[in-house]
């Protein structure tokens, strides 16, 4: 979020700053409350401090060592790109679990709905705006999710039994 919240905001793109804010805040939300509740809370603030400095990292580079706001724009679109691309085709690491075990329990239907509106929805913003960063880095986002929908159709989840004597 934080790299399209800067793209967004090099580009002068209100709906990119907005949305990317929000997804930053309860980003930060999310790891402050995963923060709280884990055990082992030394080697998550270690990931985060490194994660944060990646971050700082990042941002002097394309802040101070990039001066052209052109050549900037396109560094950061295909920096955020390239980020996008890696999340959407990462549920794809349990595609051989999913087809070795002949089941889905391991992907989540909500999650793969979610993914599919998002990404849609972002390719045709990107559409729109005429944004080959923006369009271009969602598509995978489809694609992936047309996949799971395939997977959970060959091998659809079994009901959990708790809930079957529920319904009785």
């Amino acid at each position: 979020n934080l790299g399209w919240l800067s793209y967004g905001a090099l580009k002068g793109d209100g709906i990119l700053i907005v949305v990317n804010t929000v997804g930053a805040a309860l980003q930060t939300l999310y790891i402050l409350a995963y923060l709280h509740y884990c055990p082992r809370k030394r080697v998550v603030l270690l990931q985060t401090a490194t994660l944060l400095g990646v971050l700082l990292l990042g941002y002097g580079y394309f802040w101070l060592l990039v001066p052209n706001p052109e050549a900037r724009l396109q560094q950061l679109g295909l920096f955020c790109s390239v980020f996008t691309i890696s999340m959407y085709l990462s549920p794809l690491a349990d595609l051989a679990k999913v087809i070795q075990t002949k089941s889905t329990q391991c992907l989540s239907y909500p999650l793969t709905i979610a993914t599919l509106l998002t990404s849609a929805s972002w390719c045709l913003y990107g559409f729109r705006l005429r944004d080959p960063y923006i369009m271009v880095s969602n598509f995978p986002g489809i694609v992936t999710s047309f996949i799971r929908f395939w997977l959970f159709w060959k091998y659809p989840q079994e009901q959990d039994r708790n809930y079957w004597l529920l319904q009785t």
